[in-house]
């Protein structure tokens, strides 16, 4: 059984959010070491700058994932195996999520749902792409939005 630990900037992301994301991801991963995550909240001027120098692609996206282990989807995660991935607290980094906070209001609307949701679902997001989890096939977008709505069902966060 796993256990998160979120580190969050910001007012963006209440803390008692945090908590539920947190509660919300036990189990997901086996794991022996409690598995960390950074969340940033950025301004859209700022998701294209890192979005222009860390992928070379110059526009305004969403969520970028940064994460700092390969080869983990599906896999039980030990400790042993990641010695210099451990932090300060004696957990283990899996990796950074910069969110941009403009894009997220933009899609919320566009998509008809609350601010909150769209953040819940670009967070989730993140922490699957930290995982392994991508979308560039059919097949991987399909099982990374079941992970996605799984998630979300547990904080119960839907597409109503």
């Amino acid at each position: 059984m796993s256990k998160f630990r979120i580190d969050c900037d910001g007012e963006e992301f209440p803390e008692e959010n945090v908590r539920a994301l947190e509660r919300a991801m036990d189990g997901f991963v086996e794991t022996d070491i409690t598995l960390a995550v950074e969340f940033a909240f950025v301004d859209a001027e700022e998701i294209r700058r890192l979005n222009r120098e860390l992928r070379a692609t110059d526009k305004v996206t969403d969520v970028l994932s940064f994460p700092t282990l390969d080869g983990i989807k599906g896999k039980a995660i030990s400790a042993k195996d990641y010695p210099f991935e451990i932090d300060e607290n004696g957990d283990l980094l899996i990796g950074s999520i910069a969110v941009c906070c403009d894009r997220a209001k933009e899609q919320a609307e566009e998509y008809g749902h609350s601010y909150t949701r769209e953040l819940h679902y670009l967070l989730v997001h993140g922490i699957l792409h930290c995982l392994g989890y991508d979308h560039m096939t059919d097949d991987e977008k399909a099982e990374m939005r079941e992970q996605e709505e799984k998630i979300l069902g547990t904080l119960g966060i839907t597409r109503d």
